[in-house]
């Protein structure tokens, strides 16, 4: 995919977010209650857009759906990005609409550094 492309594409994936994409981002675009950590929605990395990227912190995070379960493709997408650098957290979509609490949890215990 070209640079025009992959902007396009993702332009056209923050207009049409998903409900889970939507209600996390609520919650990722307050700096205070992510420790001062800027997010970025549907950012292009290398040959790819990834839902969510703290790139202060090389954080990637996925809201992904049913039709990811077991996908090749994402473990191919995974393993690239932590080629680069990146760290990659992956949800399901029921759990950010089931539990935004402990989803963020995960994500602000990521950014401060706590691998539990």
């Amino acid at each position: 995919m070209r640079e025009g492309q992959k902007r396009d594409a993702a332009r056209r994936l923050r207009r049409d977010m998903t409900d889970a994409e939507r209600a996390l981002w609520r919650a990722l675009r307050d700096r205070t209650a992510m420790v001062g950590c800027k997010f970025w929605r549907q950012h292009p990395v290398g040959p790819y857009v990834v839902d969510f990227a703290c790139l202060a912190k090389s954080l990637l995070i996925e809201v992904d759906g049913g039709q990811h379960c077991d996908a090749i493709c994402d473990a191919r997408r995974d393993r690239y990005l932590r080629s680069q650098g990146f760290i990659v957290l992956r949800f399901w979509n029921n759990d950010v609409l089931q539990n935004l609490e402990g989803v963020c949890d995960m994500i602000l215990r990521q950014l401060s550094g706590d691998r539990r």
